[in-house]
């Protein structure tokens, strides 16, 4: 498993924290994938920092929203999971070798780079 790699915070460094080819700029809120920046809204951009802070544990729609939105989730709330897929959408088209928000029914999400299974099994067709 991937272990964020966290650069500052302190000395009055800004934090980055990285995962696979993400570079994370919690404090400029900026992305950068594959050192190109990404256009995130603000809760994509949330959503980002709380998962990749918690990488490969599975974080739950609560505190996901919690941490986010700074408040407690509603019964019937899609916004969390509205967001996680544009996030995905996003991650996944300036990377399209790469899978990073797993998806646990009944549990929440899981933020964790890993090669995708459908770029790495296409087959060139003559």
């Amino acid at each position: 498993m991937e272990e964020p790699r966290e650069n500052g915070g302190s000395h009055g460094q800004a934090e980055v924290l990285y995962a696979g080819e993400l570079e994370i700029r919690p404090g400029e809120g900026l992305v950068l994938a594959t050192g190109r920046a990404l256009r995130l809204s603000v809760r994509e951009f949330g959503l980002l920092v709380a998962m990749t802070r918690r990488i490969g544990t599975i974080v739950t729609r609560e505190e996901l929203y919690a941490a986010v939105w700074g408040g407690e989730l509603r019964p019937g709330d899609r916004s969390v999971d509205v967001y996680v897929s544009k996030l995905r959408t996003k991650l996944e088209a300036a990377m399209p070798d790469r899978r990073f928000i797993h998806t646990h029914p009944g549990f929440g999400y899981r933020f964790q780079p890993q090669p995708s299974r459908n770029f790495h099994n296409l087959s060139v067709v003559d």
